[in-house]
């Protein structure tokens, strides 16, 4: 039986991930006392004497742990922003093919992905990939996220009593165009400039709809070669292609709240074209996405123990 230590587990990605994970018999989780949760030399015994730690922690504190960890033989999945770039670190989106698969299932040091990232990162990457779309690329994505997104200040920002009208509509931020997932989403596509990025986060739980934009121009092939390319490429339970998008003409950010899946769909027409993909901000977004690479990790079906209907 495998040991596993969430570190952060106090925060909304790590209760998630404990959620998904207590229930299974074929790990066992590693808990530290509540009064111990910080104390560096707990931490580093917890690190150092577990097979698997999930790290869902700011980016300080998860490269603290890396370096609590150092020497040890523990697989690390960190779910921060600290390593998605990182030099010999893996990405954790394995249904961009075998190399990241891969990789996955050999490292020692794993970085699960941004949520809004990975709409991002599964719409372009591939086409990128094809070379059914310039690396020089200039490129737009939109990505609407449910207020679980902003972790427990927001959540009870967005639950309080009386709380302010602003929220009631949805909001747009970075609006410096410096959001934090922009890093991962130029480098694991492979583009040379990064989008410009509409991150929108709205009155309800969870939930995430990622849409990027193309003209018939800037594609060096037709909408259906990128259909048939997505297609053929997801394929498995976790993300797939999904040829009909949308319900009476709408595509709710919501439709898989409170699943691990992910559905990739093309919309638009001939000459404007509409790359979209949905999931939950929770689940392929974060803690959905952790597991799978756990599993992958211990040599278990991507899917095991997952919620995907």
């Amino acid at each position: 039986m495998h040991t596993i230590f969430i570190d952060g587990s106090a925060g909304t990605t790590g209760l998630q991930i404990r959620q998904r994970l207590e229930q299974r018999t074929d790990i066992q989780l590693l808990t530290l006392p509540e009064e111990q949760r910080k104390d560096p030399q707990a931490r580093q015994k917890a690190l150092t004497e577990c097979d698997i730690a999930f790290l869902c922690l700011p980016d300080a504190a998860a490269r603290e742990a890396v370096a609590l960890a150092e020497g040890s033989q523990a697989v690390i999945l960190d779910a921060s922003t600290a390593h998605r770039i990182a030099p010999g670190w893996a990405y954790g989106f394995p249904e961009l093919g075998p190399a990241f698969a891969d990789k996955i299932k050999t490292g020692k040091r794993i970085a699960v992905p941004g949520c809004h990232a990975s709409g991002f990162i599964a719409l372009v990457q591939p086409l990128v990939q094809a070379g059914l779309l310039d690396t020089d690329a200039l490129l737009t994505c939109h990505s609407v996220t449910g207020y679980s997104g902003g972790g427990k200040s927001m959540i009870a920002q967005y639950e309080a009593d009386g709380r302010s009208g602003l929220l009631d509509a949805p909001r747009q931020y970075g609006l410096g165009q410096t959001h934090k997932h922009l890093p991962e989403m130029q480098a694991v596509t492979g583009l040379a400039n990064a989008p410009v990025f509409c991150p929108i986060v709205a009155d309800f739980y969870s939930g995430m709809a990622v849409t990027v934009p193309l003209f018939r121009s800037q594609l060096k092939g037709t909408p259906e070669d990128v259909r048939q390319l997505y297609a053929s490429l997801y394929t498995g339970p976790v993300v797939h292609w999904q040829p009909e998008t949308g319900e009476d003409g709408f595509f709710s950010a919501a439709a898989l709240s409170g699943l691990d899946r992910m559905e990739i769909s093309v919309g638009g027409n001939e000459d404007r074209i509409l790359l979209m993909a949905r999931y939950d901000n929770l689940g392929k977004g974060a803690s959905g996405a952790a597991v799978e690479c756990m599993n992958l990790v211990l040599g278990l079906p991507p899917e095991t123990g997952l919620h995907l209907a």
